[in-house]
């Protein structure tokens, strides 16, 4: 069974923010940490990964990813503190 994640990284507490999906949580993670990735994320040093969901439906993921690029920063920030409130780099969590 697949597994997707929609995921949330940062450059600092309540700094700038990216989210984004993939079905490879770890490496794509990696790929931000260490500018792999051209774009947004290496423009603004954006590789803390502070928030995470599983998916195992493709669809699903895709949606959630959507919509909560259309929210309100705050409403944002308010996810990611109800589950992370020290702002945390779960990366090495993810590892495990």
């Amino acid at each position: 069974m697949r597994q997707y994640y929609v995921y949330i990284l940062a450059s600092k507490r309540n700094g700038t923010l990216y989210i984004g999906v993939t079905n490879n949580l770890l490496k794509r993670v990696y790929e931000h940490r260490n500018n792999l990735v051209e774009g947004f994320t290496q423009k603004y040093d954006v590789h803390s990964l502070v928030y995470y969901e599983v998916y195992s439906d493709i669809v699903d993921v895709i949606t959630r990813e959507k919509r909560m690029k259309k929210w309100k920063r705050q409403w944002k920030i308010d996810l990611i503190e109800k589950s992370n409130p020290q702002w945390r780099d779960l990366y090495s969590d993810v590892m495990n």
